[in-house]
């Protein structure tokens, strides 16, 4: 018996293994770029400083989170294992939820989180299109 239900446009739309990787590099490349970006702001820039202390955070906590970001951009960069990369997705999630979480919780605006949800969106179709890319069998 055939089912009536409608598949989703994105799962429905065939495409192909080369598009996926096109498109799975390009957004991972912004994400790596934008949390680079933003390890290096909040080693090196005064004001990012300075909003940690406005979000409570101790200055030691500003510099870890610098370097995990740099580590996580290494492993979504490199070729390594897919649970390295899990790890490295998971990572990031949690950190830019926490963002969210920190910057809402003492009454900033959208110009203060608006960054993270962004960086998050990339982070969304970055990780749809690595898994999208582990499914795909592997031609010979």
């Amino acid at each position: 018996m055939e089912t009536t239900l409608q598949k989703p446009a994105l799962i429905a739309a065939k495409s192909t293994p080369k598009a996926n990787t096109l498109v799975y590099w390009i957004v991972t490349a912004l994400l790596c770029l934008q949390m680079s970006f933003t390890a290096y702001a909040q080693l090196r820039l005064p004001q990012v400083a300075e909003a940690f202390t406005h979000l409570g955070f101790p200055a030691y906590f500003r510099e870890e989170l610098s370097w995990a970001k740099f580590l996580g951009v290494v492993l979504m960069l490199a070729p390594v294992p897919a649970r390295l990369k899990e790890w490295a997705y998971a990572g990031f999630a949690i950190t830019l939820a926490s963002a969210l979480i920190a910057h809402l919780s003492v009454g900033d605006g959208p110009e203060a989180w608006g960054w993270a949800v962004g960086t998050g969106v990339l982070w969304g179709l970055s990780y749809f299109f690595w898994r999208r890319l582990q499914a795909t069998p592997v031609s010979a």
